[in-house]
């Protein structure tokens, strides 16, 4: 399956009910799982970004509909990028 990166940061609503951080990434896990993704790690990070999640998805449009859905909540802004691993990137450069 595609393995994406998504960078976030908090807004302010994100901020005002950070105490609810860990059940919205449940959720989110959850939501990812009936849509047939895997999140495979859900970082809080100190630095630039809040967040780092790692997730695989079906596709494109799954993974496009996961990230449009969870940022309409207003909670997070961020970038996803679509990551590769290295037999994957021995393919490409070959």
């Amino acid at each position: 399956m595609p393995t994406y990166v998504t960078l976030a940061n908090f807004t302010g609503k994100g901020l005002h009910d950070i105490k609810d951080t860990v059940k919205r990434a449940d959720a989110f896990k959850a939501a990812a799982a009936s849509h047939g993704a895997h999140v495979r790690e859900f970082l809080w990070t100190q630095g630039v970004y809040d967040m780092v999640c790692v997730i695989e998805t079906p596709d494109d449009t799954t993974m496009s509909a996961l990230t449009l859905n969870a940022l309409k909540l207003g909670n997070l802004k961020g970038q996803t990028s679509r990551a590769f691993p290295s037999d994957k990137v021995l393919a490409m450069v070959a």
